[in-house]
């Protein structure tokens, strides 16, 4: 095996871009179904949303904020940006760039009404609520066993969406957020791979 070759384990294994997008799609609509059975089936209800500029702005600054520190903890932390690496590979590196405002959407939108929109009110829209629910949307990041930087971080990145949905009382905060940060770290991340493979010629 030569210097540039990753041992098999860590070789992410590639789909097509049909197959990530019709995965992010069936992961966004089995997490819709699992928050309306919530709904339906318990004494629950969605957090309350609010079309608000005051706090469509807010989640977006939240959103760059999370970004940011994504992209330090990228640089600086060799393990989450292996396992960042890894998991972008799979998801990323099949679809161009129109692709990523679905990467945007659908996973802010269903992550966030299972998570924060039904989870919270569901367990006490309280700090364990929080803590629940933050670990739940960090293992739902989980591709590998080796794979745990990633869902740290992630777990991480819940603490502040969850928090920011307790102290708005509007889930419009936290969608914003998420949605905000897919799309600008996602398009971070094709950018650097576009001008790392252009070196290398």
């Amino acid at each position: 095996m030569t210097n540039d070759q990753k041992p098999e384990s860590e070789i992410p294994p590639y789909l097509t871009r049909t197959q990530v997008l019709a995965a992010i799609g069936a992961t966004a609509i089995f997490l819709w179904i699992i928050a309306k059975l919530w709904l339906r089936f318990s004494n629950v209800y969605l957090m309350s949303w609010r079309w608000e500029e005051n706090e469509l702005f807010l989640g977006a600054v939240l959103g760059l904020i999370i970004t940011i520190f994504s992209s330090l903890a990228y640089k600086f932390w060799n393990s989450y940006r292996l396992s960042a690496d890894y998991y972008l590979d799979i998801v990323l590196k099949p679809l161009v760039l129109p692709d990523l405002i679905w990467v945007g959407l659908l996973p802010g939108l269903s992550e966030e009404l299972l998570f924060r929109g039904v989870m919270l009110p569901a367990l006490g829209f309280n700090h364990l609520a929080v803590i629940i629910s933050s670990i739940c949307f960090g293992v739902l990041h989980l591709n590998d066993s080796q794979q745990w930087s990633y869902v740290i971080w992630a777990t991480v990145v819940g603490f502040v969406l969850g928090y920011s949905a307790i102290i708005s009382g509007n889930l419009l905060v936290p969608i914003v957020a998420h949605i905000t940060t897919n799309l600008l770290s996602s398009f971070i991340w094709k950018l650097l791979q576009y001008f790392e493979i252009n070196h290398q010629k």
